[in-house]
């Protein structure tokens, strides 16, 4: 008897666990977040990123970043549940330019942390990364805001460290939208520094799926296309990082 063809979802997992990363089109990306919740508040989850607040953490002096943090817990329900708000910490190995301290960002907003969207996008993250690591009880989810601007003739730097891991499990970037910009190119390399493929988040829900343990990522600068106009990208960064696999396989 013949197999039945691979769903969409079974092919963008193959592929991530093939290659370290995955890319996903935005119209693919939402047809398969529809089977995980409801998107229906999107308008108001997407117009949130206008009220971000600057990342004063920033080591190279730059004021072009503004981003908001969240930390859920998911346990094998994939009920997502906020956790007291925290700072986020990355050692110097992982991020040389701004890690080695406790950054206390401003909170996810209740309503934002609530919405459905979402509630949403961190259930579907669940079900997908649970699949490659069934082993994993539980996900410590942190959840990023970011908006990254450009001035004039100054750009903007999704990722001023540079190529990077972010020490978590996985990675899940998802695009809300960009304004009058150019650049801002993905490109994911091996730990060796090889490169193994470049992107461009164009569109809004266009995503990159990324396994933290065996790639590197990172972001090319952003451009204003018109320097007179507000230019900006923003994104929503949701990393997942497995806690109590030890316990759970004593």
């Amino acid at each position: 008897m013949c197999s039945p063809p691979p769903t969409v979802l079974q092919l963008e997992l193959s592929t991530l666990d093939r290659d370290g990363f995955a890319f996903i089109p935005g119209a693919r990306t939402s047809a398969l977040l529809a089977g995980f919740g409801a998107l229906t508040d999107w308008a108001d989850f997407a117009d949130s990123w206008n009220d971000l607040h600057l990342d004063s953490y920033m080591a190279d002096g730059g004021r072009y970043r503004r981003r908001r943090h969240a930390v859920f817990r998911l346990e094998r329900d994939g009920k997502p549940v906020r956790q007291p708000h925290q700072p986020h910490w990355q050692d110097r190995d992982y991020n040389p330019l701004n890690g080695g301290i406790a950054r206390w960002f401003e909170p996810v907003t209740a309503a934002i942390g609530a919405s459905d969207s979402l509630a949403t996008i961190l259930r579907c993250g669940h079900d997908w990364f649970g699949r490659l690591r069934p082993d994993v009880p539980s996900w410590k989810v942190e959840v990023h805001q970011f908006r990254i601007e450009a001035a004039g003739d100054r750009p903007g730097q999704p990722t001023p460290e540079g190529m990077h891991r972010d020490g978590v499990d996985y990675v899940m970037v998802l695009m809300i939208r960009r304004q009058n910009i150019a650049r801002g190119t993905t490109s994911i390399h091996d730990l060796s520094g090889h490169e193994l493929g470049c992107f461009t988040l164009a569109q809004p829900f266009d995503a990159a799926l990324v396994d933290d343990a065996r790639v590197m990522h990172g972001v090319t600068a952003v451009e204003a296309l018109d320097v007179a106009a507000p230019a900006f990208r923003d994104v929503l960064v949701v990393t997942f990082k497995g806690q109590g696999v030890a316990d759970a396989i004593a």
